[in-house]
C-alpha cells in the first residue's frame, strides 16, 4: 500500500519549503530524453524530489508500491503497459496518491475522460512545463487539473 500525505494549502506555493517531508514524485516515461527533462523541470520547485523513475506501466506499479510517492506522473503512450493500463491498477493499490497523465499531445475531451475514468486527477502536454508544474500543485491540494484543448480546468 502506498502512503498519503498532506499538504494543504502551502504546496501550491513556489515558497513553500520543508526539509522533513519533501514532496515525492515518480516520473513515467518510456523516453529517457523526456524523463530527464521532467527532472530538471520538477527539480526547481525546492521542496520536490524525483524519489525514481520507470519506462513503462508494469514498472511504475513496481516502483510505486515500493518507493511509497505522493504524487505520479505517467506517460499516455508507453509500451508493456500504457499509461492508462497503469492508472487503474495504480488507483486500486495506491488510491490516495494523485496521478497526473502527461501527452505529447493536446489532451482532448475524449483524452480527458479516459483519463478520469482510469484514475486521474489530471492532465496536460508534456511539452509545457508550466502546465506540469501547475498541475502537480494543484494535484498536492486535492484538486484536479485538466488542460483540455489547451485550456485549464481545475477543480
Amino acid at each position: 500500500m502506498c502512503r498519503a500525505r498532506e499538504y494543504g494549502s502551502l504546496a501550491g506555493d513556489l515558497n513553500f519549503q520543508t526539509k522533513s517531508m519533501p514532496v515525492r514524485i515518480l516520473t513515467v516515461d518510456d523516453d529517457q530524453t523526456i524523463r530527464l527533462l521532467l527532472r530538471r523541470l520538477l527539480q526547481t520547485q525546492p521542496s520536490w524530489e524525483i524519489c525514481g523513475e520507470a519506462s513503462d506501466g508494469r514498472e511504475a506499479i513496481d516502483k510505486a508500491e515500493r518507493l511509497k510517492p505522493d504524487v505520479i506522473i505517467l506517460d499516455l503512450a508507453m509500451p508493456v503497459m500504457n499509461g492508462l493500463q497503469a492508472a487503474e491498477r495504480l488507483s486500486q493499490i495506491c488510491p490516495e496518491v494523485p496521478l497526473l497523465l502527461v501527452s505529447v499531445q493536446q489532451v482532448t475531451r475524449q483524452t480527458e475522460e479516459a483519463a478520469r475514468r482510469a484514475g486521474f486527477r489530471g492532465a496536460v502536454t508534456k511539452a509545457n512545463g508550466v502546465e506540469v508544474i501547475a498541475g502537480v500543485q494543484a494535484l498536492l491540494r486535492k484538486e484536479t487539473f485538466f488542460v483540455i484543448d489547451g485550456a485549464p480546468h481545475v477543480a
